[in-house]
């Protein structure tokens, strides 16, 4: 069974995008474990602030399925299937990690780990002690390690969802 990391985020109703977008990860993949919600400025284009947080879950379908179905989740809740890169999100579902596998042709482990803080922190918060699969460090460790003014970022004081 593989463990496996989820970045999520959303700048278009985001309270309700992240709640569905929760609900439907639990519907698909089964009991999740997830981080506090961070909000941030987006990163990449001028638009309005993102709702971040990562999610953990086992799971035994093979890493491609699982995109395919982050995919589906992600059109059910109104992205567009050819959305742009650097543009509002209704939900943005990210596979950071999948165990500790090494596939450049899939960004596993995702690169923007370590150069995102709204992925870095939730992750460092969720399983500080796992080492990223590459840089041999624990994601605790990476974000001690961040420059502190790089990005903007704040922990939401309410949780959005319900574990």
């Amino acid at each position: 069974m593989a463990r496996i990391f989820i970045g999520i985020g959303s700048s278009i109703n985001r309270h309700e995008n992240i709640r569905q977008g929760v609900l439907l990860l639990k519907e698909y993949f089964g009991p999740l474990y997830l981080s506090s919600v961070f909000e941030s400025e987006a990163v990449g284009f001028d638009g309005g602030n993102f709702y971040n947080l990562v999610a953990e879950f086992n799971s035994e379908l093979p890493v491609k399925q699982i995109i395919s179905e982050l995919k589906k989740i992600e059109v059910q809740l109104g992205r567009p299937k050819k959305a742009i890169k650097y543009a509002p999100r209704t939900l943005d579902l990210d596979l950071l990690l999948y165990d500790l596998t090494i596939a450049p042709e899939l960004d596993l482990p995702r690169a923007e780990i370590i150069t995102n803080a709204f992925v870095l922190q939730p992750l460092a918060e969720l399983a500080p002690t796992l080492l990223h699969p590459i840089l041999a460090v624990s994601y605790k460790e990476l974000w001690s390690q961040y420059p502190p003014n790089k990005q903007k970022l704040w922990k939401i004081a309410s949780p959005i969802y319900k574990q």
